[in-house]
C-alpha cells in the first residue's frame, strides 16, 4: 500500500492536517527528585533551549553514563581480583565483590577444555547448570581466556573478558530502555545510574538475558511482533524468567482483542527456544536437563522469606512442599494480575504488567540471588519513571546486596564473626521484599488512579505497547466498563484511550 507521502491528493480533498511531533518530556520539569539532581551540573533546561542541535543527544549520553557507572562496578571489585577470589575464606564477602565467574571457569570445566552439556563434569556438579544461551556465552569467553600462566591468571582474564562482554549487554539495555519510550528518552538514566545495577552487574551472567529482554520490549514498542518473540525466545534460552513477559501480554491482547498479535509472538518464542535448545536436547538431554532438575531440587536458599521460615523454625519446610506452594504463589499473583488488567479503568501499560509478573516470580522464588535485581530494573523504570521511588528501591537493594556479604563474612570467618548474624541477614531479606513490595504497591495504584501514572500524565497511552498503543478495548469485565470520573478532574493533559474510527473520506489521508 503505497504511504501518504506518495499518494497525491484529490484536488476535491482538502490537504490533510499534519500534527506536530510531540514534545519530548523533560525530567527536571516534571519530576522534583531530577531537578534537584540536575543541580549538580547546572539546574533544570530552560524553557527556551534548542533541543536536538547537539552531538550529545539522549542515548549518547545513557550509554556513557551507564559505560561510567560499569566501570565504577569494575573498580569496586579490585580487591577481589587482585586477592581475595583467592586467599582467605571471608575476604570476598568483608568486601564485598564476590562473583561467580571466576569461580565456576575452573569449577566448571572451562579451564580444562570441557565442553558445556556433554562434557560431565568431575565433583558434585555433574553437568553446567545454566541455560543454553548462558553456557554458550560463558564457553564463548572462555575461548578468548588466555591458557597460559597458572589458574589465578587464568581465572582473573576469564572474569576480565565476561566484563567486557557484559559491558556491551549494559549499553544494549541503556540504548533499549531509552528507546522504548521515544517522548521519555531520559528515563534511561535511571537504569544507567542505578546502583544495585553497577554492584551486581558481574557477578553472574544474568546481564544477557536482560539485554534480549530490553530489546525485545523495544521491538514490540515499534510494532515488529516477530521480531519480539525471536529476541524474547533467545533470552528464555539464556534465562527463565523472560518467559514470564508472555502471560502479561496474553491478558492485554485478550483485552485488546489482538489474538493474532499475541500468537505471532509466542510462536516466533517458541521456534527461537527451540532453535537454541533442540540441538544440545537431543545430543546432550542430560547435559541440557540440568538446569531444570538442579532449579527444582535446590533448597530453600539466600534471599527468600522461605529462608526466613526455615531458619526460625523446628520444622522447616521440605523442597517439595515450597516447590509445590511456590509455584501456587505465582499463578494465585498471575490471576491476581489477570483480575487487575481485565478490571483496570483503562487497560494497564504492557510495562507495568510486565515488572509486575517478574516481581511476583522473585517475591515468591525460594532464592534471590543479588543479581536478579538485574532483571527487574529495566522493567521498573519503563513501568515507573519516577526516581523517589526509583530510589527508594535502589536503596533498599543495596543494602540487601551489602546484608548478604556480610552474612557470609560471618558464616565463614569462624570464630572471628566478621560481619552480620542470621537475624541481622533476615533483617536485610526483609528490606529488600518490603522495598520490591512497595515499588509494586504504586505501579498497581497507577494502574487503577491513571492519572496518577506519570508516563500517561505526559498525553501517553502506552509507548512500550506496539501493537497495543491506543487501541480499543474489546473485552474488559466489570468495572473497567465504567470507568471511574475521578481521572476527568485531574489537572494534566488527559489520554483519548482508543483510536476512534475515522470517516471512510477521510482515512485515504493516512
Amino acid at each position: 500500500m503505497p504511504s501518504a507521502e506518495m499518494t497525491p491528493a484529490s484536488k476535491h480533498e482538502p490537504e490533510p492536517v499534519r500534527s506536530a511531533p510531540a514534545e519530548p518530556v523533560r525530567p527536571t520539569r516534571e519530576d522534583e527528585i531530577a531537578a534537584a539532581g540536575s543541580e549538580l551540573i547546572g539546574g533544570p533546561i530552560g524553557r527556551r533551549a534548542l533541543l536536538g542541535t547537539s552531538w550529545w543527544t539522549p542515548v549518547r549520553v545513557i550509554v556513557l553514563v551507564a559505560i561510567g557507572m560499569f566501570a565504577l562496578g569494575l573498580i569496586q571489585k579490585a580487591p577481589c581480583y587482585h586477592s581475595a577470589w583467592f586467599f582467605g575464606a571471608s575476604s570476598q564477602y568483608t568486601h564485598a565483590c564476590y562473583s561467580d565467574i571466576p569461580h565456576l571457569y575452573q569449577g566448571r570445566g572451562f579451564a580444562d577444555g570441557l565442553v558445556p552439556y556433554f562434557d560431565k563434569l568431575p565433583g558434585d556438579m555433574d553437568y553446567l547448570e545454566y541455560p543454553v544461551l548462558t553456557g554458550v556465552f560463558m564457553e564463548v569467553a572462555a575461548w578468548f581466556t588466555p591458557g597460559s600462566g597458572g589458574i589465578q591468571h587464568q581465572e582473573q582474564w576469564y572474569w576480565f573478558v565476561n566484563a567486557g562482554m557484559l559491558m556491551v549487554c549494559a549499553a544494549v539495555i541503556a540504548v533499549c530502555v531509552t528507546r522504548t519510550h521515544g517522548r521519555r528518552p531520559w528515563d534511561g538514566l535511571l537504569v544507567a545510574l542505578a546502583p544495585a545495577f553497577a554492584l551486581t552487574a558481574t557477578i553472574n551472567w544474568d546481564l544477557l538475558a536482560v539485554a534480549l529482554t530490553a530489546a525485545a520490549m523495544l521491538m514490540w514498542s515499534r510494532g515488529r511482533v516477530i521480531a519480539f518473540g525471536v529476541l524474547l525466545g533467545l533470552a528464555t534460552a539464556a534465562k527463565l524468567y523472560p518467559v514470564f513477559l508472555l502471560g502479561p501480554l496474553l491478558l492485554l491482547c485478550w483485552r485488546a482483542g489482538k489474538w493474532r498479535e499475541f500468537f505471532q509472538a509466542a510462536g516466533a518464542t517458541v521456534v527461537a527456544w527451540l532453535v537454541v535448545n533442540l540441538p544440545v536436547m537431543v545430543f546432550a538431554f542430560r547435559g541440557w536437563s540440568k538446569f531444570y532438575t538442579f532449579s527444582h531440587d535446590r533448597g530453600v536458599d539466600f534471599g527468600s522469606f522461605w529462608l526466613i521460615w526455615a531458619q526460625n523454625s523446628s520444622n522447616p519446610p521440605t523442597t517439595d512442599f515450597v516447590n509445590t506452594a511456590a509455584t501456587v504463589l505465582v499463578v494465585l499473583c498471575f490471576l491476581g494480575i489477570a483480575a487487575l488488567t481485565l478490571t483496570a479503568p483503562r487497560r494497564p501499560r504492557f510495562a507495568q504488567l510486565a515488572f509486575l509478573m517478574v516481581a511476583a516470580f522473585i517475591l515468591t522464588n525460594k532464592v534471590y540471588s543479588p543479581q536478579y535485581v538485574l532483571w527487574l530494573v529495566p522493567l521498573a523504570v519503563l513501568a515507573r519513571p519516577k526516581w523517589r521511588d526509583f530510589l527508594i528501591w535502589q536503596a533498599c537493594e543495596v543494602a540487601y546486596f551489602l546484608g548478604i556479604w556480610m552474612y557470609l563474612a560471618y558464616t565463614t570467618s569462624g570464630d572471628a564473626h566478621k560481619g552480620l548474624p542470621t537475624q541481622g541477614y533476615h533483617w536485610t531479606i526483609a528490606v529488600h521484599l518490603l522495598g520490591t513490595l512497595y515499588l509494586c504497591a504504586v505501579v498497581v495504584r497507577d494502574i487503577l488512579m491513571p492519572e496518577r501514572d506519570v508516563v500517561r500524565r505526559s498525553g501517553d497511552d502506552d509507548p512500550s505497547g506496539g501493537v497495543l498503543d491506543g487501541a480499543e478495548d474489546v473485552f474488559v469485565v466489570g468495572a473497567a466498563s465504567h470507568p471511574p470520573r475521578h481521572a476527568a478532574h485531574f489537572d494534566a493533559p488527559q489520554v483519548d484511550w482508543g483510536r476512534p474510527e475515522l470517516p471512510p473520506d477521510e482515512k485515504r489521508s493516512l
